[in-house]
């Protein structure tokens, strides 16, 4: 099930994808509903959704998002390298996503 989350919009970016660079959106303040943070920041592919919310620099953006938890850490067989295996938790599938307001002023 999907919950509702803020955010400011900071940037466009780009990373290395199967087919070469996608665009990406950075997201900095994540809250919650009630207003609680829940990360400092997210990267979102820039999907369709992102593309018609016309962001700008600043803007407040309130989407709709899965929770999902994943596996980070390394799970390679390098014995030279030690980052432990944890859970976490991230945002995925961002729909119904529109800017609110300017957070500058």
């Amino acid at each position: 099930s999907r919950q509702k989350f803020l955010g400011t919009f900071v940037r466009t970016g780009l990373k290395n994808g199967y087919k070469g660079p996608l665009q990406t959106v950075l997201l900095t303040n994540i809250c919650d509903e009630r207003g609680t943070l829940v990360t400092d920041h997210l990267w979102f592919n820039l999907t369709k959704g992102f593309v018609s919310a016309n962001l700008s620099e600043g803007v407040l953006v309130e989407f709709y998002a899965r929770v999902k938890k994943y596996e980070k850490g390394y799970k390679g067989y390098r014995t030279d390298v030690y980052v432990p295996v944890s859970t976490d938790y991230k945002l995925s599938h961002p729909t119904k996503i529109r800017c609110i307001q300017s957070s500058l002023v």
